[in-house]
């Protein structure tokens, strides 16, 4: 039976436009979507197509030539938004950990809590270890991330990230960096975060586990969304020939 999907609107965007300098064509080209609360969005698409992008932008790290992206109603892309601000509401996952290498895990994981949420140290923490325990990662909370594997540096990000108490989570591509099995760590964690209700935005090239997690498929070629659907007809059934072609690679029943 098919989630409910939450009427409530997080996160719109509207007719959003960017391009780099250096490339003749844009990234994104009058991209529209929205994110319900409580919603699992999955984006797929070709490398390059621009996905990562669109989560940079949702997040304030890449600049928009023209369009508006808005948080709970309100314009995050207009001049004078604090990014800070917005960033504890809106948290991202990268590929490549990006934990401080001179501070343990539980270090890493207060340090946002204590400077840009101004938390007390008990209390940021106890929410610290509250989430290493949730991510399995508690027996670590004292070690370097050199001390880490790959599977254990993404899961300390994702609490690190889970810490700033967001309403929205984006997932770039958080499996890309590591060796095939400590990606099941990573997409477990994922996977106990979407149970639990968190509205999260996620790129990925790991197709099962787009299939199960996602409530809702989006599919993005050359900076559009070229197919939007429910995940077993977006699989089984794909409307458009692109999509067609790009899951031609995988098997699905």
């Amino acid at each position: 039976m098919a989630k409910l999907i939450n009427e409530e609107i997080l996160l719109e965007i509207n007719h959003l436009y960017k391009k780099f300098e250096s490339m003749d064509a844009p990234v994104l080209k009058d991209l529209s979507l929205k994110l319900h609360k409580q919603e699992v969005l999955v984006i797929l698409g070709p490398s390059g197509c621009g996905k990562s992008t669109l989560l940079r932008c949702m997040n304030g790290l890449e600049r928009i030539q023209s369009g508006e992206i808005k948080l709970n109603g309100r314009v995050i892309t207009q001049e004078g938004v604090d990014w800070r601000e917005i960033r504890q509401n809106v948290g991202m996952v990268f590929q490549n950990y990006e934990l401080f290498p001179h501070m343990t895990v539980l270090e890493n994981i207060t340090l946002g809590p204590l400077k840009v949420q101004r938390r007390s140290k008990k209390e940021a923490g106890t929410a610290a270890k509250a989430l290493l325990e949730r991510v399995g990662l508690l027996e670590k909370k004292d070690a370097y991330p050199r001390q880490l594997s790959g599977g254990q540096k993404q899961r300390a990000a994702i609490a690190r990230a889970l810490v700033m108490q967001p309403e929205i989570m984006l997932f770039d591509e958080v499996t890309a960096a590591l060796d095939p099995e400590m990606v099941r760590e990573a997409l477990d964690v994922m996977l106990n975060l979407a149970k639990s209700g968190m509205t999260m935005v996620i790129v990925t090239h790991e197709i099962q586990f787009a299939r199960s997690v996602a409530d809702r498929i989006i599919f993005i070629d050359a900076g559009e969304i070229v197919e939007e659907n429910e995940p077993r007809q977006f699989f089984t059934q794909p409307s458009t020939e692109r999509a067609k072609k790009f899951l031609n690679i995988f098997e699905f029943g």
